[in-house]
């Protein structure tokens, strides 16, 4: 979908977004996230917006219980960071916190046709916030292999802590019944957080201060299971 929605702009057709996951909320933002040189970027712009945004809960029969939790986990992340996102207001905050209201009661319950509405209201939450040290420091995952959610399990529960997130528990709780396997990260700690500092985008919007020191402190706790 965010291939779709960069090519769109850059070919000036309309955008209609029928998501068939439910996870990035990316049918209601201005964020297309894509790989550059095999590594994950993000672009903002408010012409990547849908001209038409469609969600229907039908399309997540048959998906896959991977597929689920990760795009899940993703949801999640997005929006309890977002609440926390120095760049939020009640606005985003009011959308981020039904957002997670809505996702937890799916994954706990396992009423899976709910995600779709969660995933909707936290695009809209976090897309006009931001995310903030969870997904600052999952990147470094995924360029080793990890699926976006299943680095976010960790990285952003690690974050709630650093913040001291009214999420934390709750989030944790939701890992848990997803059970999400131990990551670890084979990049030198030193020079995974000096790679992290550079993403000023999610750090300026994180509700705390964040340096090299407590990064590489965050990556050893997240590679030793003390999350």
């Amino acid at each position: 979908m965010d291939v779709a929605k960069f090519c769109a702009f850059k070919m000036n057709k309309k955008k209609i977004m029928i998501p068939t996951t439910f996870g990035s909320g990316s049918e209601v933002t201005r964020i297309s996230v894509l790989k550059v040189d095999g590594k994950k970027q993000s672009f903002h712009n408010d012409n990547y917006f849908a001209d038409v945004a469609i969600v229907d809960p039908h399309f997540i029969i048959n998906t896959s219980y991977e597929i689920i939790k990760n795009s899940a986990m993703d949801a999640c992340a997005q929006c309890s960071e977002a609440f926390d996102s120095l760049n939020g207001n009640q606005y985003t905050r009011f959308l981020c916190e039904k957002a997670f209201v809505h996702l937890e009661n799916s994954i706990l319950n396992g009423k899976f046709d709910e995600l779709p509405y969660g995933s909707l209201l936290t695009g809209l939450g976090f897309g006009n916030s931001s995310t903030t040290l969870g997904h600052a420091l999952s990147y470094v995952f995924s360029n080793e292999g990890y699926s976006h959610g299943h680095a976010l399990a960790f990285t952003t529960t690690i974050a709630h802590k650093f913040n001291r997130s009214k999420f934390y528990e709750r989030f944790k709780n939701i890992v848990k019944k997803l059970d999400f396997k131990q990551i670890n990260l084979q990049q030198n700690l030193e020079e995974a957080s000096d790679l992290i500092l550079q993403d000023r985008k999610h750090l300026e919007n994180n509700p705390n201060k964040i340096h090299k020191k407590d990064i590489m402190a965050l990556l050893n706790s997240i590679n030793s299971g003390k999350v």
